[in-house]
């Protein structure tokens, strides 16, 4: 039986033959879809400052997949998609890399194995996975808050309301 991911896509280094990130993530698509994935949808690639030591901005986007795999072996899949690009696994964390490919949703609900957890730990504090993923994928729920991505993403971006009354104390006018 087929099952949707959405995939995050992640670059912050220029590639020998697909050049600067922007077009790494357009070469990863197209090895997607090369690799037997169905890319049903893919969001427009944004620029986002980077987490952790890196200092070099990310390009990032997402897709909606199609395949018949599970998310352990989609994982494997993608994890060599990111070898072929030259992603060597190892060393530190968050370090600028050619190429990211994270599972951030499936449409079985969640997962968990040694080494994946789906939906993605993180993907709810990301803008940079948010944005891309409501573009492409608006009402895609997330299995454990049952909220959407598009509200997942108004609860990341609204502004906060400024308090009426300094918090030490003192009091209003």
């Amino acid at each position: 039986m087929s099952q949707r991911y959405l995939i995050a896509l992640g670059s912050n280094v220029r590639h020998h033959r697909f050049g600067p990130p922007e077009r790494v993530l357009v070469a990863a698509l197209a090895e997607l879809g090369r690799s037997g994935f169905k890319v049903k949808r893919s969001a427009r690639t944004i620029r986002s400052a980077p987490l952790g030591p890196s200092l070099r901005r990310y390009a990032n986007s997402a897709a909606v997949v199609k395949c018949k795999l599970d998310p352990d072996e989609l994982l494997v899949e993608l994890k060599a998609i990111e070898h072929r690009f030259g992603r060597r696994s190892g060393g530190l964390r968050w370090k600028a890399r050619v190429l990211d490919l994270d599972i951030v949703l499936w449409s079985g609900g969640a997962w968990s194995s040694p080494g994946l957890t789906v939906p993605h730990v993180a993907f709810r504090e990301r803008r940079f996975v948010l944005d891309p993923a409501a573009a492409i994928a608006g009402n895609w729920r997330d299995p454990l808050t049952g909220l959407t991505l598009r509200q997942l993403t108004a609860r990341l971006t609204r502004s906060r309301a400024i308090p009426r009354w300094a918090p030490s104390g003192e009091t209003g006018p």
